[in-house]
């Protein structure tokens, strides 16, 4: 179960952009959507300790990462998740097999352990990276580089995987295909993920519950699995997306991810 309640200010010359984003699930894959510059990196980042919010919680499994009011931030390497960052973030200096193992070192612990080393391998074979242990970021598709940083943020065996715009830097064409593995990589490694779209796609083809965000807010909680929606604030995302030949079901989702009325309240 992750529980997040966060309020936070953000001021950047004359704009000033107010977070206050409250949900919690216990479903294997979460969405946050909606549009760019709704708050959802914002979101992310606080979970993961990498941006401190001014008040509210974070709790995972009944673990307190972070309590304003109790006085507990704990530090990033502390609170145990997964990060897969928009661009990869991978080290073009390290190889393959270097990237994976990251975040198993330190200044104080350069060499891995014979259970690290094993796990480090493990994740290569696991991945099809193996052939390319050795190879360096820069000779890699970005299927591939994909596939480094979810071995990598997977190396530390995190209690939860947050992915922020996964399938953002990749072809249209590739986006499918790595849905799918993606998919098949939760239900392997059994790992809660929390991944934060715009993309109405990654959410119908990932997502078991998703949380609509816009101007800050959590507005809208769905239910990928029966197409039941809760709303949680009175704005809604509006828009408009293609519409292919889809299940009725399949179209309800649609409708409500993207601001429909079709099975929520105003």
């Amino acid at each position: 179960m992750i529980d997040v309640d966060l309020q936070l200010s953000v001021v950047d010359g004359r704009r000033r952009f107010a977070l206050a984003a409250r949900f919690a699930t216990d479903a294997p894959f979460a969405a946050l959507y909606g549009p760019s510059g709704a708050g959802k990196s914002l979101t992310l980042q606080a979970i993961a300790g990498l941006l401190r919010p001014d008040a509210g919680h974070v709790r995972l499994d009944g673990r307190t990462l972070f309590d304003a009011a109790a006085r507990i931030d704990l530090p990033a390497p502390a609170r145990e998740v997964g990060f897969l960052f928009q661009n990869y973030a991978l080290f073009p200096h390290l190889s393959v097999r270097d990237n994976v193992a990251f975040g198993l070192r330190s200044w104080r612990k350069r060499r891995l352990s014979p259970d690290e080393a094993t796990r480090v391998q493990a994740l290569l074979d696991s991945f099809g990276l193996a052939p390319l242990a050795d190879s360096r970021p820069r000779v890699l598709s970005g299927g591939q580089q994909q596939r480094v940083a979810l071995a990598r943020a997977l190396a530390c065996e995190p209690r939860v995987l947050l992915l922020d715009e996964p399938f953002a830097a990749l072809h249209p064409a590739l986006r499918a295909e790595l849905r799918q593995e993606l998919k098949q990589v939760q239900a392997r490694w059994g790992i809660p993920v929390l991944m934060i779209t715009h993309d109405v796609e990654d959410v119908l083809s990932l997502a078991d519950v998703a949380f609509v965000f816009d101007q800050g807010q959590v507005v809208r909680e769905i239910d990928m699995r029966t197409a039941e929606a809760r709303s949680l604030a009175r704005q809604r995302i509006t828009g408009e997306a293609d519409a292919p030949v889809e299940s009725p079901v399949r179209q309800a989702l649609r409708r409500l991810l993207v601001g429909g009325s079709a099975g929520g309240n105003p």
